[in-house]
């Protein structure tokens, strides 16, 4: 029987890293996602947003982000298993985890580090009756490649960091770019709502959508007004939704962790109530939290030095530094 040194649950960028760092350690790693994909949020919802706050990129595409994490967590044989659901884990007499997926497939671990993000989601859709019909054709809720919007009429709706981050983004691919939102004021960054207004962005507040015209793909999307009685037609070619989304920790809230909020609390080990268990970036939660990409690369060295404690007591929990660990693994350089 395998039994894993410790089991990632989540291959988002913070689990890829926390996989490699655990490598670094000398333990046995298997990485865990339901996403048929690598890279979490980042490959599946964001793969051409460029991201700037990750200390030594001034400003890297989130696709590219992830590859680069993959060409590193890949120095080290890391199991992967994809499109797996975990729905239980249990505790053995060996005081080792027994794992079970959706898909009957069994795995033994010593530890667990849960690395789930905001859990799984999905977008907000469109309020209007049968609009669901042109998801995918030139509705999206998406954007996997700016190329598809070249020279194009872009509508977006929103008024976060993602429907701002793609107007300024697509600003320099489409024809032209509107963005609707229900409100006079931007939830997004303030940098970034500044760049917004000093570009030639065309911005249609406050109004929301109420009815479209549509043929063989959505024609035009009729917005009212929200304060006033007042209504106007914007006609498009392709039309972005960004309402945010919903998230949902599923079958993990039955697993007995302490989670508020949804989200798990730890410790400064990164340790959950639960010994032998422990989360890393934004699912987990202790006073002074930043959900930041860049603070969960920080808690995954903290939670696997914890993990291999745990496993072996005499095992230092302060490392050596990366240099000396992978120098002495090829024997010098």
């Amino acid at each position: 029987m395998e039994i894993y040194d410790t089991t990632i649950i989540g291959a988002g960028p913070v689990g890829m890293f926390t996989a490699f760092y655990a490598g670094l350690r000398s333990m046995k790693v298997h990485l865990v996602d339901s996403l048929p994909e690598m890279g979490g949020q980042l490959a599946t919802l964001y793969p051409e947003k460029y991201i700037y706050d990750i200390p030594g990129f001034p400003g890297e595409k989130a696709k590219d982000i992830v590859l680069n994490l993959e060409e590193q967590m890949n120095r080290f044989d890391v199991d992967v298993s994809l499109e797996t659901n975990i729905i239980s884990i249990n505790r053995t007499v060996e005081d080792t985890f027994i794992i079970e997926s959706e898909n009957d497939q069994v795995f033994h671990t010593r530890t667990i580090i849960i690395a789930g993000g905001n859990g799984s989601f999905e977008p907000k859709r469109m309020k209007l009756p049968n609009i669901e019909e042109y998801e995918g054709i030139n509705l999206h809720y998406f954007v996997k490649d700016i190329e598809h919007f070249r020279d194009k009429d872009v509508v977006i709706f929103g008024g976060g960091d993602s429907a701002v981050d793609w107007s300024l983004m697509l600003n320099d691919t489409a024809k032209s770019v509107t963005l609707v939102h229900r409100r006079d004021r931007f939830r997004a960054h303030e940098a970034s709502v500044q760049e917004l207004k000093d570009s030639s962005v065309n911005l249609l507040t406050p109004f929301q959508p109420a009815a479209f015209e549509a043929s063989e793909k959505l024609c035009s999307i009729t917005l009212k007004h929200a304060k006033e009685e007042m209504e106007i037609e914007v006609d498009g070619d392709e039309f972005i939704c960004n309402f945010g989304f919903s998230s949902t920790l599923g079958p993990m809230k039955d697993w007995g962790l302490d989670i508020r909020k949804n989200d798990i609390t730890v410790n400064s080990k990164m340790e959950t109530n639960i010994e032998g268990i422990y989360a890393v970036g934004d699912i987990n939660s202790y006073e002074g939290k930043v959900k930041l990409i860049a603070t969960g690369f920080g808690e995954a060295p903290i939670a696997v030095s914890s993990a291999k404690v745990h496993i072996d007591p005499a095992a230092k929990h302060q490392p050596q530094h990366s240099t000396s660990i992978i120098d002495e693994s090829q024997g010098g350089i």
